[in-house]
């Protein structure tokens, strides 16, 4: 009868217990778990209390044992990354100041890291092989994440080039005497005329036919993001001439953040992008100009696939 009067159902009015509607932890009514509730005849039937505190302790339980056990698992792969990089790094340490030929110490740290890669379960893509000069030097620039980039570029760069490294790694002797023997090169990064100096200098390394590598950020933080280029591998390149070749590194972050010595478990990601030309010019405007535009064009490259936001528009 209700149902033709109303062409509608009436509604069914329920009374029940305090504290026996499901709410949300704001105070809201849970709307479609009391209408499956009540669908299942289950609507005010009030839990046992020990049956709930058993409830709740078990999940508190549950969800405590799966954290202890993604610690467990992270601390035993961090104690194992190490290990294996100690059992690698010493013995190529030495033998990178025993071998007398730059090409033998190159193909050494390129297999050595290559074998710690493997090794340490980390897989490492690089694409854009292909668009590597041939034949002639270059200025190789990349975005800086985190302390695994020089390790992941060695790793996946088939052909020698000279990192170009802070001058204060020169205080460390144990660094300095390993990193001159593979041909880094140290730069100045706040007095603006020890930069040019350095540019030049840089330029005519090149010109004799090493390939240079540049982190143009210049330094990396915790927090994700491009951050500005800095003007010396671009100077560099416009003074020797020479294409700069962006790549693109990702993940290497969250593997070891900047601040921390726990390596975690993840995967790399290098893509090398097409050679940029310098152009042609006269004079400092010229070059100046010249190297502006091979930052520009750089950065949008790297911006592009290196998954992380830009944090300095230029």
């Amino acid at each position: 009868r209700t149902v033709e009067l109303l062409d509608t159902p009436p509604g069914d009015l329920v009374l029940l217990s305090p504290r026996t509607i499901p709410k949300t932890s704001s105070g809201k009514i849970r709307r479609s778990a009391c209408r499956d509730l009540y669908e299942q005849g289950a609507l005010g039937i009030e839990t046992a209390r020990w049956r709930q505190y058993a409830r709740i302790g078990a999940v508190t339980v549950a969800n405590q044992w799966k954290r202890t056990l993604r610690s467990a698992s992270a601390l035993t792969y961090a104690c194992y990354a190490w290990t294996l990089f100690g059992l690698l790094g010493v013995p190529v340490w030495v033998l990178t100041l025993a071998l007398p030929r730059p090409s033998w110490r190159w193909a050494l740290m390129h297999r050595a890291v290559r074998l710690l890669a493997r090794m340490a379960l980390i897989p490492l893509s690089v694409r854009g092989l292909d668009n590597l000069p041939r034949g002639r030097p270059c200025v190789f620039v990349a975005n800086h994440a985190s302390y695994l980039d020089g390790y992941a570029l060695v790793a996946a760069l088939p052909v020698p080039f000279s990192f170009i490294a802070k001058a204060e790694l020169r205080q460390k002797w144990t660094v300095r005497v390993v990193l001159e023997r593979i041909g880094v090169e140290f730069v100045e990064r706040f007095d603006r005329e020890k930069v040019i100096e350095d540019a030049e200098r840089l330029g005519r390394r090149a010109r004799q036919g090493r390939s240079l590598l540049f982190f143009a950020e210049g330094t990396f933080t915790r927090i994700p993001g491009l951050r500005p280029f800095r003007m010396g591998a671009f100077l560099a390149a416009a003074e020797a001439d020479l294409p700069v070749v962006p790549i693109a590194i990702r993940g290497t972050r969250s593997m070891l953040r900047s601040g921390s010595w726990f390596p975690r478990r993840g995967a790399v990601q290098i893509r090398i992008g097409p050679a940029v030309e310098a152009g042609e010019g006269e004079g400092d405007s010229d070059l100046w100009n010249r190297a502006l535009e091979l930052r520009r064009l750089s950065r949008e490259y790297i911006l592009q696939y290196c998954g992380e936001p830009d944090l300095g528009r230029e």
